[in-house]
């Protein structure tokens, strides 16, 4: 009976010892996980101490009048400036965020074409999805759907009449593979199951110019490039490509609205910073360009030249992207678009 009752009380004694055990155990664990949110909380506190880098395209471009237009106002609101590293297309500016730090001071802001290039390139040196942390969508564009004077169409519904009456005999102008108007003249061919052939060019200038001058039939340019034309009498304009009608155009019809239901296109512009950001960073910077975005100055600023601003937390924007690489990821493999 005592070796029994000596073995039941060092029984007892081991679970104790275990209960107390497991109890630090959680303590520590428990501690560490405050410490690190803690530790996270207080550098996004001190941040930022220098000045702000963001990645864009070459000068001129859209991602380049949007990321300038951003950085005047968050950089008041962070109380640092912010510098715009202009660098040539394609992969070049997504290659730069990468190899940045994860300190919220490299930061990538460019449009849609930055997240379809995977679609178009058969290798990428890094991954869209993986490589970087979405903070922001900052604004979208519409196309605009113009056609040259000489054109016996008015109407989105007469131009899909023509040309089924013309199949492969109509043709379009693109500012080169893959841009936002080449990807909304595609998207239209299939939903409204013509055949308007497109015409490349380099640039957005040519690309109307030609148009103008009636070497092709239509295009869908950006607003900016379209209005001075369009009011002009130089270019009809028949719709605009987004959800909702151009600020810039308001009698327009969408083209959805006009014949072909569902249809939207259009650039979209986001933030982004390399991948492992931290979410106090993330919210912080997601929270302070949000701000600059609800401003009156700047929605005008965007507003005159046809753009919308955004706005919406992390996620939404994360979701926005890969529903449009989906989306539009259909069109690049049914029209057979590759990039350079």
């Amino acid at each position: 009976m005592t070796d029994v009752g000596t073995a039941l009380r060092f029984s007892a004694d081991i679970r104790r010892g275990l209960t107390v055990f497991r109890a630090l155990q959680i303590k520590t664990a428990l501690a560490g996980v405050l410490l690190a949110g803690s530790t996270c909380a207080a550098h996004a506190q001190s941040y930022p101490t220098k000045p702000l880098k963001f990645v864009t395209s070459e000068v001129g471009g859209g991602s380049d009048f949007v990321a300038r237009l951003i950085a005047s106002g968050l950089a008041s609101g962070l109380g640092q400036p912010i510098v715009v590293d202009n660098r040539a297309g394609g992969v070049i500016p997504g290659e730069v965020v990468t190899r940045a730090p994860a300190d919220g001071y490299t930061l990538l802001v460019y449009g849609g074409a930055f997240w379809l290039a995977p679609l178009l390139q058969d290798k990428m040196p890094y991954d869209v999805v993986r490589d970087f942390t979405p903070i922001i969508l900052l604004a979208t564009s519409p196309n605009i759907l113009v056609v040259n004077p000489s054109m016996p169409v008015r109407s989105v519904s007469e131009l899909i009449a023509l040309a089924k009456r013309k199949p492969g005999e109509l043709n379009y102008s693109a500012a080169g593979i893959a841009s936002s108007g080449n990807l909304a003249a595609e998207l239209f061919n299939a939903m409204a199951a013509v055949n308007i052939v497109r015409i490349n060019y380099k640039g957005t200038g040519q690309a109307v110019n030609d148009l103008i001058g009636g070497q092709v039939h239509l295009s869908f340019p950006n607003p900016t490039s379209a209005s001075p034309h369009i009011k002009s009498g130089r270019l009809r304009a028949i719709a605009v490509t987004g959800a909702q009608p151009s600020t810039i155009f308001p009698e327009l019809p969408t083209i959805a609205a006009s014949g072909v239901p569902g249809y939207e296109a259009g650039s979209s512009f986001g933030m982004f910073g390399p991948a492992k950001l931290t979410a106090p960073l993330v919210l912080l910077l997601n929270q302070e360009t949000g701000k600059v975005l609800s401003t009156a100055d700047i929605k005008e600023r965007f507003l005159g030249v046809g753009v919308e601003t955004m706005g919406g937390t992390p996620d939404y924007f994360a979701a926005k992207m890969k529903s449009e690489m989906t989306r539009m990821g259909k069109v690049i493999r049914d029209a057979g678009i590759k990039g350079n």
